[in-house]
C-alpha cells in the first residue's frame, strides 16, 4: 500500500481503553485509509489499511 502522509490527521483513541495498563491504540481516519498507531509509541509506527478494509474488519468485530 502507498505511504500516507498522516501528521495533520485527527488521532482518536477510544474512551474505553483507558485502565488497561496503558494498552492502547489511536485511530485515524481519512478517506483512502486508516491509520493505527500505538498510543505510548506514536513515532514508533502507523499501520495503515484501505478504508473498505477497516470497514469489513470492523463489521466483523461488532458480529462476534
Amino acid at each position: 500500500m502507498q505511504d500516507y502522509d498522516l501528521s495533520t490527521t485527527d488521532w482518536r483513541k477510544s474512551s474505553r481503553s483507558n485502565g488497561y495498563g496503558g494498552n492502547c491504540v489511536e485511530v485515524a481516519l481519512t478517506r483512502q485509509v486508516i491509520g493505527v498507531r500505538d498510543s505510548k509509541d506514536r513515532g514508533g509506527g502507523t499501520l495503515t489499511f484501505a478504508a473498505d478494509r477497516w470497514h469489513t474488519f470492523v463489521t466483523g468485530l461488532k458480529r462476534s
